[in-house]
């Protein structure tokens, strides 16, 4: 289980990396920003699809969408930019 866990924790850990370099880019385009800053939003919002409040679900919710996302928004970046990300994304 453990090792599952720590392959998942680099698997995420690589995404938002690449998504960062993404962000930082000059070509990266205005959706890009936009989904990311709503992201954040989500993950700092008090409102949630299953509130927090429920013991162990409202805090999976969390953890499932959000790398969920971050690959979704990686996953329609022009190749020019997800090319020159690529690289950098496991360093």
């Amino acid at each position: 289980m453990w090792k599952r866990v720590t392959l998942l924790w680099t698997l995420v850990r690589g995404d938002a990396r690449q998504l960062w370099f993404a962000l930082r880019h000059p070509g990266a385009p205005v959706w890009l920003k936009l989904g990311t800053a709503l992201l954040a939003l989500y993950v700092i919002s008090p409102l949630d699809i299953i509130p927090d409040v429920l013991p162990v679900i409202g805090v999976v919710d969390d953890l499932v969408l959000v790398p969920l996302a971050i690959r979704w928004l990686l996953k329609f970046l022009p190749p020019e930019i997800a090319q020159a990300t690529a690289g950098r994304r496991a360093g």
